[in-house]
């Protein structure tokens, strides 16, 4: 096998991320007691897509956040780098894709967060780059975390408060309470607070505690329309994921309302997303729609007006630079995002008209490297290995691959699941006709122009952003560590 030289994973410097935050603590400094700092409050749940009332879900229940929503900002077109939870935690704490977030083998060296942080996954962000809770505690900032972290490695992320002791982030009420003994501490300061809900991740519980007080069963809740399979166990499965939804909900109530009691709303931005798409086949771990497209609710009193409705197309990686910048923290150099002050305050002007995406791996035997780009209306998906099969056509323990067979051939669906199963090289999909993007227009001579120039801009952005795998050396080192072939 080609020796593959290390390579940094990008430019970027943390040099001048460091100077940054330095002069975020300035400005404090300078304004003194004449400037309140806003607090921020960042809210994930996790494999949650865009099943709220406020998206157009007409089966959920989900009072709370469709509330939230009324109360600041959604971003319809909202999505994450990649449909992997330790992947897209990556981007939203460093405003990268996951890709730059470190350097590729050999020697076990860091390959930066393009999977899972988990033991002996050997996925993790070089050291050097510079996160989130680091910048905003050099500002002056008290920072907390409640629920999961998930990204490597831990002494990149110190924040100040984390629970005395594992939690189960399905118990809503007892999330409440560690973030309101969070909340009451050192009220001199801003904080920073993390929450990470674990709903709707699998395993599915009917009920934890008591919630949802009103329980989905598998009679009332219509598969998703991007999967296309109706079928007993689909519906069960799609059961306890509202079920997971509308628990989620409940405790989005407690926590806001903690907030509330406590006197810290009017000064407190509220920012919530999901992490990335549901653990269902065509959603998380791949470039669909249903995985890299999140809910993404902002409210910030007096800075953002109520029911404000933005259709531009926004990511996590842009996070990061929105934090900093309402902090009064210099944003920065070099960030693969941008702050989205300007959309808060109703301005498109110059704002991105392409989106990217991506998907290396998800655990060790997930390795399936693929990338992809948008624009307002079509979406294109490079595929990596297309000789090979997907491995992760049970993710988390999905059956609709396996439902799917029960379909007659030729059966829509049936199609779209054996094309995720052994993707082709390119797919391309008209997003406005083809939203559940079943109708792969690759080969369409009528959209070979189309095809083309999202091609091209993919592979600038490839270029730009350093992609290791635009080397194939890189690439096929990469598939011989995880496949052995």
């Amino acid at each position: 096998m080609k020796r593959i030289t290390r390579r940094k994973f990008v430019k970027y410097s943390s040099v001048t991320a460091l100077a940054s935050a330095l002069l975020g603590q300035r400005i404090f400094a300078a304004l003194g007691q004449a400037a309140t700092p806003t607090n921020i409050l960042l809210i994930t749940a996790d494999d949650l897509g865009q099943i709220l009332g406020c998206y157009g879900d007409m089966v959920t229940r989900t009072p709370n956040l469709d509330r939230l929503a009324t109360q600041g900002i959604r971003f319809v077109n909202s999505y994450v780098t990649q449909a992997s939870c330790s992947s897209s935690r990556s981007s939203l704490f460093t405003g990268l894709y996951p890709h730059q977030t470190g350097f590729f083998p050999p020697d076990n060296t860091p390959v930066g967060q393009i999977g899972i942080a988990k033991e002996g996954n050997n996925y993790e962000m070089d050291p050097s780059v510079i996160t989130m809770p680091q910048l905003l505690k050099m500002a002056g900032y008290r920072t907390g975390i409640i629920g999961k972290l998930h990204v490597f490695p831990d002494a990149s992320f110190p924040f100040d408060y984390k629970p005395p002791a594992p939690l189960d982030t399905r118990d809503i009420e007892l999330i409440a309470q560690r973030a309101g003994e969070f909340l009451q501490q050192q009220p001199q300061q801003p904080f920073f607070l993390k929450v990470s809900y674990g709903d709707p991740h699998t395993p599915f519980y009917t009920q934890v505690n008591g919630y949802p007080q009103q329980p989905f069963g598998p009679t009332e809740v219509p598969p998703f329309l991007w999967q296309g399979i109706d079928t007993p166990l689909v519906r069960e499965r799609t059961a306890g994921y509202y079920n997971g939804v509308a628990r989620l909900d409940a405790g989005i109530g407690m926590l806001l309302n903690k907030l509330t009691q406590l006197g810290l709303a009017g000064n407190t931005m509220v920012i919530f997303i999901g992490d990335h798409g549901p653990a269902f086949l065509r959603g998380k771990t791949t470039c669909y729609e249903a995985g890299l497209r999140i809910p993404f609710l902002v409210r910030w009193p007096g800075r953002i007006s109520q029911n404000r409705v933005n259709n531009s197309l926004v990511s996590n990686v842009d996070i990061l630079p929105t934090v900093l910048q309402a902090a009064g923290i210099t944003v920065p150099q070099n960030l693969a995002g941008r702050s989205l002050m300007q959309l808060f305050q109703g301005n498109t002007t110059g704002w991105r008209s392409l989106l990217y995406g991506e998907h290396t791996s998800h655990t060790r035997s997930g390795f399936y490297p693929r990338r992809c780009i948008r624009n307002t209306r079509y979406k294109y998906i490079l595929n990596l290995l297309p000789d090979r099969i997907n491995p992760s056509l049970r993710i988390d323990g999905d059956v609709a691959y396996a439902e799917s067979l029960k379909l007659p051939i030729g059966h829509p669906a049936r199609v779209a699941m054996n094309r995720c199963r052994k993707p082709p090289a390119e797919e391309l999909y008209d997003l406005a006709a083809d939203p559940i993007e079943f109708n792969n227009l690759a080969g369409s001579t009528q959209h070979q122009n189309t095809r083309n120039f999202l091609r091209g801009e993919l592979l600038k952005w490839r270029q730009q952003t350093a992609d290791p795998l635009l080397d194939p050396a890189v690439l096929a080192a990469m598939e011989q560590e995880h496949y052995g072939t």
